[in-house]
């Protein structure tokens, strides 16, 4: 069974971003997302980092859920 943890912290960590929680807050500010770009087109991300959001949402992963929490914060 997978324990890990799955939060925004976490998703950051993984994708090689800083993970506080002011890291967090000011990516969300600066980095707004159109409805009509699917997060994992989103010009901000390395192509690694685009990969590993494309497989969490392709093959609903335990990181889909953060993933799209992260997908509604940048849209809003």
């Amino acid at each position: 069974m997978d324990t890990s943890d799955h939060s925004m912290h976490a998703l950051f960590a993984q994708l090689g971003l800083s993970n506080s929680d002011v890291a967090i807050d000011n990516f969300i500010q600066n980095n707004h997302l159109p409805d009509e770009i699917p997060i994992q087109n989103a010009a901000f991300w390395s192509s690694g980092q685009a990969q590993f959001i494309r497989e969490a949402i392709v093959e609903d992963a335990d990181w889909a859920e953060v993933v799209d929490h992260l997908d509604a914060q940048l849209r809003a």
